[in-house]
């Protein structure tokens, strides 16, 4: 009897591939979706089946789900930004997500752990935990898009029967990363001193391998329906991230960052959009999300994850500490301008 085949969708993205090198790890047969199949550097040694396919596209998903029981729904538009964000992400994430559950049920998969964020939870009441509800602030197409999609996939699991249960990990950093995460990103700006100013933003930092670990055992014993976070307690703010690096590497003569009045930061961002316009290069600043975030903390009441699906993580500054080395000492030996 042939071993039980599982899929990870987008297994050249920073949680996707540290995933499949966990299931690897565990014996398990994996197979995985990329959209570039002439890609195949992050899967240099590994013993996976790769499959070309795009979850905007239901026929390559076809081929990518023939004999398949388990699914880890990785894959999605992680972006901040787009010239029209309504179709490049909210859109592209909402038919993706319909087009894995429909494929998957046309399929007779069993069981689908599904990639959301904690950017669908309410922040309203701090610490944020899946029982308060949804993310009402409805300013950024990104978050909308995670908000819509949570929901999507607990309807359609409920709706086809396919167990489903739904992860949501913060700001994941470390290392195996095969190009610069979104949230790696921000941490090798910290190296590189391109931190000016303390926008308010806090951040909640968490190891990539502590996230892969949290969706295999949800795969394992999580409940159908249910929603888990996948993030650490505390949030650390900008000057306390470029403090840590600082510490670590001194040599680096880093400055501790200034906090700008939200006003002023309000100002400077509406004057970066404009540039935006005209440059059509996402701007490093919007006002939406000083609206958002300035002075918010990211702080998680993550009980739920641990009692359920023993997870532990590593702290965030412990995971802080490991990717400042990893991007500083292994990204240039290991990747070459990817």
């Amino acid at each position: 009897m042939s071993k039980e085949i599982s899929l990870v969708t987008g297994g050249n993205g920073h949680l996707g591939n540290n995933l499949v090198r966990l299931l690897l790890s565990k014996n398990h047969q994996v197979r995985t979706t990329v959209r570039n199949i002439e890609n195949r550097e992050p899967f240099k040694g590994l013993d996976c089946e790769l499959v070309q396919a795009d979850i905007t596209d239901r026929d390559s998903l076809r081929k990518a789900f023939q004999g398949i029981s388990n699914i880890y729904a990785v894959a999605a538009n992680f972006c901040m930004w787009a010239k029209n964000p309504k179709t490049a992400i909210y859109d592209h994430n909402l038919q993706g997500t319909q087009n894995v559950f429909d494929i998957a049920k046309e399929y007779g998969v069993k069981n689908i752990v599904y990639v959301s964020s904690v950017a669908s939870l309410d922040f309203t009441k701090l610490p944020a935990h899946v029982d308060n509800g949804y993310n009402k602030d409805r300013r950024n197409w990104y978050y909308n898009s995670k908000n819509d999609s949570d929901k999507l996939a607990l309807k359609l699991g409920e709706e086809y029967g396919i167990r489903t249960v739904v992860v949501l990990p913060s700001a994941m950093i470390g290392g195996e990363a095969h190009k610069l995460s979104y949230s790696n990103n921000i941490v090798m700006q910290v190296l590189q001193g391109k931190i000016p100013v303390d926008t308010g933003m806090t951040l909640n930092w968490i190891d990539v391998k502590d996230v892969a670990l949290g969706m295999y055992n949800a795969m394992q014993k999580g409940r159908n329906l249910e929603r888990y976070i996948l993030s650490n307690e505390k949030h650390t703010s900008l000057q306390d991230t470029v403090k840590i690096a600082s510490e670590i590497f001194p040599e680096l003569k880093l400055k501790i960052p200034k906090k700008v009045p939200k006003s002023l930061l309000y100002s400077i961002a509406g004057l970066m959009e404009f540039g935006s316009k005209i440059s059509g290069k996402e701007p490093q600043l919007q006002r939406h999300y000083v609206a958002m975030f300035y002075g918010l903390h990211q702080d998680y009441d993550i009980s739920k994850s641990r009692e359920e699906l023993d997870f532990n993580p590593k702290s965030s500054k412990d995971a802080l500490e490991d990717a400042l080395y990893y991007l500083k000492h292994e990204w240039k030996e290991t990747v070459s301008g990817k």
